[in-house]
């Protein structure tokens, strides 16, 4: 398939000022519908995320014999038919939540489902799916890869029990055990054993949805019980995606400018939320105006050092904004991004480095010393964040064309034409 040409980003003399409401969280509306595919009757989800990655996820889904009716903004979801059997296929794409979460889901059918996805997706860690799954009696055929593409042999049921697990590639891979925990016939005693642990506020996100729907949680910093039982069936309104608004509140921080995103949560698990801090760290302000938060950008960006361990997935943005301040700035705590939709650590220095930048990775994060920058072409390398980075370079840099714009699908559609509006008005 012919990509289209590179997008001349818009370019930006004067503070942004606007308001914008961004669609549901792409993390929430995912667990959400895989909590719906295990649970005791039909679910209702109201303002769910339509993206790439959830297409994908409702496509996987209804591989395994659920349905998922879409009318609008609403959403019904009736669970899984475990009893299906015969040869199944699920197109993960790119969606890091498709190839973990719902392999232990395939687990409990009696299917052969085989997974697959873009040819980045063959290169991300999965080895501690497939390894999980197979010490929980699943029999899981990877070629001896370890990645995609893999074939499980679903059995009919997990037994469950303890499992021990090294996360510290990637946090989903425990939030996809819990999420199919309720359903093992034991549950489930998962221990995390690896040195550290990324993107915490995500498996607080998983284990808050299971309760919310009536299972038993006991949750440790690096131990997780989860008591066998029915799963809920419930209606569900789906949070804007925090993390998606960075890109927006990154636009009020390097032009000085002003931006409300509309209808922020009081009270939220999501990673995005930290945008409120990370605004203070760059010298900006962030206030709540009834349900809205409001961005401000400052005269002069501070430089920053961040432990971004918890919040991974904001580091393209937050190193897009470092590019601008008036000191260098050292993000922490993110060699886990090299595993992502692409290297991110490496693309970011690679790319802002093109445009004449100062970046360097270090083993766990990168060091961002500010440079007068120029324009040219950002490559994306069909990274959604690595999109929304290359669009906040270019408001302070003329001439920078993005390299397939229309990866931002994944989970947000329509982003292009959302952002020209809103930093051209």
């Amino acid at each position: 398939m012919t990509e289209p040409l590179p997008w001349l980003a818009p370019h930006r003399d004067s503070p942004v000022v606007g308001r914008v409401i961004v669609p549901g969280s792409k993390s929430l509306t995912n667990r959400a519908l895989v909590l719906a595919a295990v649970a005791d009757g039909p679910s209702t989800l109201r303002r769910a995320l339509g993206s790439r990655d959830t297409s994908l996820m409702i496509g996987a889904l209804t591989a395994l014999g659920a349905e998922v009716t879409r009318d609008g903004l609403e959403w019904t979801v009736r669970p899984l038919d475990t009893g299906r059997t015969g040869a199944v296929a699920v197109d993960c794409g790119l969606a890091g939540t498709v190839m973990r979460f719902v392999p232990a889901l395939a687990a409990l059918g009696r299917a052969r489902v085989t997974f697959d996805g873009d040819e980045r997706a063959r290169e991300r860690p999965m080895a501690t799916t497939i390894g999980s799954l197979r010490r929980l009696g699943v029999e899981v055929d990877d070629r001896g890869a370890g990645s995609l593409p893999f074939t499980v042999h679903g059995q009919g049921g997990v037994r469950g029990g303890r499992l021990e697990i090294d996360a510290s590639a990637s946090s989903q891979f425990v939030s996809a055990l819990l999420l199919a925990a309720p359903r093992f016939v034991e549950g489930l005693d998962l221990h995390h054993t690896g040195d550290t642990l990324p993107s915490a506020p995500h498996i607080a996100m998983t284990v808050a949805q299971l309760r919310d729907r009536g299972v038993v949680v006991h949750d440790d910093v690096t131990r997780w019980r989860v008591e066998p039982g029915p799963v809920a069936a419930t209606d569900l309104e789906i949070e804007p995606d925090l993390s998606n608004a960075g890109v927006f509140v990154a636009a009020a921080l390097v032009t000085a400018g002003e931006v409300t995103v509309r209808h922020w949560p009081a009270a939220t698990d999501q990673a995005g939320d930290a945008w409120r801090t990370i605004t203070e760290a760059f010298g900006g302000t962030a206030h709540r105006e009834g349900d809205d938060v409001v961005f401000t950008g400052p005269d002069r960006l501070a430089g920053v050092d961040l432990d971004l361990r918890d919040v991974g997935e904001l580091a393209p943005v937050v190193a897009a904004v470092a590019a601008f301040a008036d000191r260098p700035s050292t993000l922490r705590g993110i060699a886990h991004l090299r595993g992502h939709e692409t290297d991110r650590l490496a693309a970011l220095a690679t790319e802002i480095n093109r445009l004449g930048g100062d970046v360097s990775e270090t083993p766990d994060g990168l060091e961002i010393r500010p440079r007068p920058l120029h324009g040219d072409v950002v490559r994306t390398y069909h990274d959604h964040r690595m999109a929304h980075a290359a669009v906040v370079l270019a408001l302070r840099v003329p001439d920078v064309f993005v390299e397939n714009v229309v990866t931002t699908v994944k989970t947000y559609p329509n982003f292009a034409p959302v952002w020209e509006r809103l930093v051209t008005a």
